[in-house]
């Protein structure tokens, strides 16, 4: 499972920013969780973003079913959703 490791974004408003991204991409999510922070599963990728408690940053994981070209792709769109938050 290709993965970038955890990814830090600063960003102004986290709330906002995460709610960008789940309405980018929960039509196409196969299950959405909200326990902690929002994770999305899809068919061949998945990812969880959450609010730090200790900072003020977003925290992205991620990971795919062995693509990392997707990997690459998912974090671009995610980061650009984040900072146009």
């Amino acid at each position: 499972y290709p993965s970038p490791g955890e990814i830090n974004f600063k960003v102004r408003d986290p709330k906002l920013s995460i709610c960008k991204v789940r309405k980018h991409f929960e039509s196409d999510a196969c299950f959405i969780d909200e326990t902690d922070g929002i994770s999305m599963e899809f068919e061949n990728w998945r990812f969880n973003l959450r609010v730090s408690n200790t900072e003020p940053l977003v925290r992205l994981n991620l990971e795919t079913k062995g693509n990392k070209d997707l990997v690459n792709d998912c974090v671009k769109i995610i980061s650009v959703l984040l900072k146009s938050g």
